[in-house]
């Protein structure tokens, strides 16, 4: 896990680990289905992302007129994709032209909605790290209250 340092020689805790820049290298997806907008921790078994949630979103518009919740299969996909991130790096996957894919989503629970204006915590971890299947658990979060819980599988496969 890396720290950004300012000029101090002091870690800075709120610089992302990885920026928009750095995401979209390791992720194939582009708006509007990218979730993620920064990492904030990022270790060989787990990562810590954020996903600013703006009322700007397309789901909001139909998702509901006058009371505007992100759907929860958004929050698990958030949550696949921080996961995927975490695999691409701790794999080695960065240029090898191989994708992280969903298998399977188990025991997903949604706790709170998720509203406008917040911002989406998004924790994920292995479960078991294999060479071509990985499990993972996922919680998402807004100001330290549980909004979704979740456990995926995913593959890893060409592209």
């Amino acid at each position: 896990m890396s720290e950004q340092q300012d000029n101090t020689g002091a870690a800075d805790k709120t610089a992302p680990v990885y920026d928009h820049r750095a995401i979209l290298a390791a992720l194939p997806h582009r708006y509007p289905m990218l979730l993620v907008d920064r990492v904030i921790e990022l270790g060989e078994e787990q990562i810590h992302a954020v996903k600013a949630v703006s009322f700007n979103e397309q789901f909001f518009q139909g998702h509901f007129p006058g009371r505007p919740i992100m759907p929860g299969v958004l929050q698990i996909e958030a949550l696949a994709q921080a996961a995927g991130i975490l695999a691409v790096e701790s794999l080695g996957l960065a240029g090898s032209g191989k994708l992280v894919y969903f298998m399977a989503i188990e025991e997903a629970k949604f706790r709170a909605p998720v509203e406008p204006g917040v911002l989406l915590n998004l924790e994920a971890g292995f479960v078991q790290k294999r060479s071509r299947v990985c499990k993972f658990w996922g919680k998402a979060s807004v100001d330290g209250k549980v909004t979704c819980e979740v456990q995926f599988t995913a593959m890893i496969a060409d592209s």
